[in-house]
């Protein structure tokens, strides 16, 4: 996999990223919830960098 489709991977991910902890956050008024969200999320983006 070359660099330019690992940035567009991360990028990617970067607006779920931002969206959907803001939208988590609304939901349960939790910052735990949020860091188990971008957690979540890391993992998932690491698991298609390293294929």
């Amino acid at each position: 996999m070359n660099v330019s489709r690992k940035l567009g991977i991360l990028i990617f991910c970067a607006v779920p990223a931002i969206v959907g902890g803001g939208i988590v956050y609304a939901l349960f008024h939790n910052y735990a919830a949020v860091l188990a969200y971008e957690i979540l999320l890391l993992l998932t983006a690491g698991a298609f960098l390293s294929r």
